[in-house]
């Protein structure tokens, strides 16, 4: 039996849709998502700037995504992109603003581009192609390697700029003057007319709380409402785009604003940033759409908060919460105290006896690998805290190889090298043998994120190379080294630091 084709299956998503926006304006553009219909759709910043460009007089928009088929095959030729308001090809629309999480979905934006026979190569197009404009997550750390693909990317947070970039676009002329005006625009970067990327772009506080535009059961939060509690982080965490220093550190959305923002029929609400557990009418939040009969999911959980906050773990379970998740962060005291991060061991262990107290199934603890100086010392000390664990509540492990970002305190720190990761997760494997659960993400992928987070765009005229061979592993390794402009040694090299 064949697969149902995109247009098949845009017609059965689109049934199950709640809250989509029905309009027609005179000036239309494509919002794409480079990545599957069920992950763009749990974006609150997709969702957000969907909601902004069809409330704006005189714009609308059409959603686009990467063909779900391509998810786990990246030799896979994309199906031609269509969109699901009205089955349009993308190319039929003036502007292609792309959505972009982090690093390896400029792969995805290269394969809708081709897809749908559009040069992914920005020096390849003309008046004759859409524009092409990115911003999102990945905005905040290093765009760059998009520049070699897009012709405007918006630098940080977005609301009221994409709308204030599409509005330009459509009361230009030509090609050229549409770039001339959108290059006027604070924190929006032209490649073509500016030589730096612009400052991370604030937006007002007024615009505050972002907040789901439309519901549907096929995406990876199915059915799942969501709204920011707060924007921005208090915390200095030396890994993290989002750090204090970020667009003025921690916003708070007031608990009133956050609650009348949810709709009454809204069973499933996900309440997202990057601290949410630090709002501090959290546990009252909570506790309200608890007694609403809604079940709850947050984002960010920092252990020490959960550890200090009296009754913050009987309102999660209350709200539904059959896994408490957080974050061990580093494999040590030693490496969170370099990573800035103020979970203890101490914090870790009420966790799980919170877990335990409260019915939960297991406690899961996020944590990263490879990070600056760390050693077997470090891994074996996290194999007997995870031990003590385990031995209170049954657990689970989640754990990335640590990629140093931009605008960050420690960008610029090395990779630690893809056989270094591999032996520090074998490592772990056999120290915690029977005793937790363990998923980790791939070294290799992570390398090739390693290096998009610290290059240009000559890394995103590889991924373009890599995408047009096959998008293997391999192909990435081929495309990197055959850059010219190398970074660093240490940089290009997949197997460097062992």
């Amino acid at each position: 039996m064949t697969s149902p084709t995109l247009r098949e299956r845009i017609r059965r998503r689109l049934v199950d849709e709640t809250g989509r926006i029905a309009k027609q304006a005179p000036f239309t553009i494509a919002l794409c998502y480079p990545s599957p219909y069920r992950v763009g759709m749990s974006s609150l910043g997709f969702q957000r700037i969907y909601r902004a460009l069809m409330e704006a007089p005189g714009l609308a928009c059409e959603r686009a995504f990467l063909d779900d088929e391509c998810e786990g095959d990246a030799a896979r030729q994309a199906e031609h992109p269509v969109t699901y308001e009205s089955l349009r090809p993308v190319e039929e629309l003036p502007v292609l603003a792309f959505s972009v999480a982090y690093e390896l979905e400029i792969a995805g934006v290269v394969r809708m581009l081709r897809a749908a026979n559009i040069p992914p190569r920005r020096a390849d197009r003309d008046a004759r192609h859409p524009l092409v404009i990115a911003g999102g997550p990945l905005t905040f750390s290093n765009p760059l390697p998009l520049a070699a693909i897009v012709d405007a990317i918006v630098v940080g947070e977005a609301e009221s700029r994409t709308v204030a970039v599409t509005l330009a676009v459509a009361q230009a002329g030509s090609r050229g003057a549409q770039l001339d005006a959108i290059a006027q625009i604070a924190h929006v970067f032209v490649p073509t007319h500016h030589a730096t990327l612009p400052g991370v772009g604030a937006e007002d506080d007024a615009v505050l709380p972002a907040y789901s535009a439309i519901r549907t059961p096929h995406a990876e939060l199915s059915d799942m409402f969501l709204i920011e509690t707060e924007r921005g982080c208090s915390r200095g965490c030396a890994y993290c785009v989002m750090r204090r220093s970020t667009n003025g550190g921690m916003r708070i959305v007031p608990a009133d604003r956050v609650l009348e923002a949810i709709p009454r029929d809204a069973r499933r609400v996900g309440l997202v940033g990057a601290a949410v557990s630090d709002h501090p009418a959290i546990v009252s939040i909570v506790s309200a759409l608890a007694d609403r009969g809604c079940e709850v999911g947050l984002s960010s959980l920092r252990p020490d908060r959960l550890a200090n906050t009296e009754d913050f773990v009987a309102a999660l379970a209350r709200a539904g919460y059959r896994t408490l998740t957080t974050a061990m962060d580093g494999t040590s005291e030693r490496v969170r105290a370099t990573l800035d991060r103020r979970a203890r061991p101490k914090h870790l262990v009420r966790c799980a006896e919170l877990a335990r107290e409260h019915g939960m199934d297991r406690l899961k603890l996020y944590l990263m690998v490879g990070t600056p100086g760390e050693t077997d010392a470090d891994i074996d000390e996290c194999v007997a805290l995870t031990t003590e664990l385990s031995r209170i509540v049954p657990l689970a492990l989640g754990i990335a190889p640590f990629c140093p970002k931009r605008n960050t305190p420690l960008d610029g720190a090395p990779f630690a090298g893809i056989r270094a990761v591999d032996a520090r997760l074998e490592r772990l494997r056999r120290g915690l043998r029977g005793r937790a659960e363990m998923r980790a993400t791939s070294s290799r992928w992570a390398w090739v994120e390693y290096v998009l987070a610290q290059g240009g765009e000559a890394e995103g005229l590889a991924v373009i190379d890599a995408v047009e061979a096959d998008g293997s592993f391999r192909a990435y390794e081929r495309a990197f080294a055959s850059v010219r402009s190398k970074p660093s040694r240490s940089l290009m090299a997949p197997s460097g630091l062992l």
